[in-house]
């Protein structure tokens, strides 16, 4: 950069942080023809070109300092020379103006314009052009993200990333509660139901899920849940965790916390990541249910029932990421049994115990439909195609087999043995 140079050790300059750089030679920069400016240091280590406001003032050069630029002006005239943008506190040459002086650029100025040129491409992807050597004009500067680019936020800005926690939040059960709301559903199932309030213990995943006519049904369902488990842990609930939702954040839900000592902390608007816990449930728990309700063929009204079953399941079966047990386990501190678990909507026969005035030779059994299991007994939740309601049963026999296969198995037998004759 510089026209001409003397080395010539001669000293030291010193920072603001009070650090010393050594001075190594004197010279001028800039172009002949049109700019020349005297007296530049050369300096060891120095990493900007910096241009000293008082030594340009001394010389003769004005300067019009405004709140987002600056103008140098040349000496005994108005004419602009350069002009400065201030970015980040700093006024840096504005290397666009067709009034700056290429030859002042610094090679920090130099690899954002190239920054500039190629598209606003990420900048490790340019030093990654130069290390390789693909392509050819690229000087061989070194870009560094070392200032925002207003134009790459405005264009490519996305959402902040958010880290998965190697540790558990709480220490026990009841501790800390993640809670959200599914969207409207669409049919009403069959208990008259459009929301599913779904409720996760921090420490051990296990999971409820309370079915709603409407939001404002939160607080009740909730209240009575707390009140069960307080009863039978032994134990209070420490905090809940939630969005900004009216079914959450009311006078309700406000006055119960307040009389149990309960914290309510609440995810940033907008920002579901937060509550990342709730937005991994819902999902697993709609695609459980949306596989099941397609290989039974039900209609989607028994979607409750899905998610109920998925829930009951995935509680038994769930492996945690850190603690390495089942939910189940976590929470009652017992291996669950899983030997009595059923296919979801497979067809089964329900004993008749005389609730019917059977004669001598009336069918013993209905043939009916496995829905899922019991929330407060050992039973099957069956719903009954003759009555067309859902009940509990006890003495019930299933026919898990999968009678489309086994009917297509044995088309494709026979298909088989008439070609084998033929």
């Amino acid at each position: 950069m510089f026209v001409n140079i003397i080395f010539n050790q001669e000293g030291h300059v010193t920072y603001g942080d009070n650090n010393k750089g050594r001075i190594l030679g004197r010279g001028s920069i800039g172009d002949k023809s049109i700019l020349l400016i005297h007296d530049i240091l050369y300096v060891e280590g120095l990493k900007y070109n910096l241009l000293s406001i008082s030594q340009l003032c001394y010389k003769g050069y004005p300067i019009i300092f405004k709140p987002n630029s600056c103008e140098i002006f040349l000496p005994n005239s108005k004419e602009v020379m350069l002009i400065g943008k201030r970015i980040n506190n700093v006024y840096l040459l504005d290397i666009s103006s067709p009034c700056s002086v290429g030859c002042l650029l610094s090679k920090h100025d130099e690899s954002w314009l190239w920054h500039r040129r190629i598209a606003h491409i990420h900048k490790n992807h340019l030093n990654k052009l130069i290390s390789k050597d693909l392509v050819i004009g690229l000087l061989k500067l070194k870009f560094e993200n070392d200032h925002i680019c207003e134009a790459c936020q405005k264009g490519k800005q996305i959402k902040n990333s958010f880290k998965l926690k190697n540790v558990v939040s709480s220490s026990k059960p009841l501790e800390l509660f993640h809670m959200d709301l599914f969207s409207p559903s669409r049919p009403m199932s069959l208990g008259g139901n459009y929301y599913a309030l779904v409720i996760v213990d921090d420490f051990s995943r296990y999971t409820w899920t309370l079915f709603l006519e409407s939001k404002s049904d939160a607080f009740s369902a909730f209240k009575k849940l707390a009140r069960s488990l307080q009863n039978t842990k032994y134990i209070i609930i420490g905090s809940i965790r939630s969005d900004h939702g009216g079914e959450f954040q009311n006078e309700k839900f406000n006055k119960f916390y307040e009389k149990t000592r309960i914290v309510h902390n609440f995810s940033a608007p907008r920002t579901p990541q937060q509550n990342g816990a709730m937005e991994r449930k819902n999902r697993s728990l709609e695609e459980l249910a949306r596989a099941m309700l397609s290989e039974s063929s039900l209609p989607k009204y028994f979607w409750a029932d899905a998610i109920s079953t998925s829930c009951y399941v995935m509680n038994r079966v769930l492996i945690g990421s850190i603690l390495k047990k089942t939910p189940y386990e976590l929470f009652n501190g017992r291996k669950p049994n899983i030997s009595h678990l059923k296919v979801f909507g497979c067809s089964c026969f329900v004993l008749n115990n005389g609730k019917d005035n059977l004669g001598k030779f009336d069918e013993k059994a209905d043939n009916d439909i496995f829905i899922g299991y019991s929330s407060n007994s050992h039973a099957y939740r069956v719903y009954t195609k003759r009555l067309m309601i859902v009940e509990e049963f006890f003495h019930v026999v299933f026919d898990e087999v999968d009678h489309k296969d086994m009917k297509s198995s044995k088309k494709s037998t026979k298909e088989d043995e008439q070609n084998i004759i033929m």
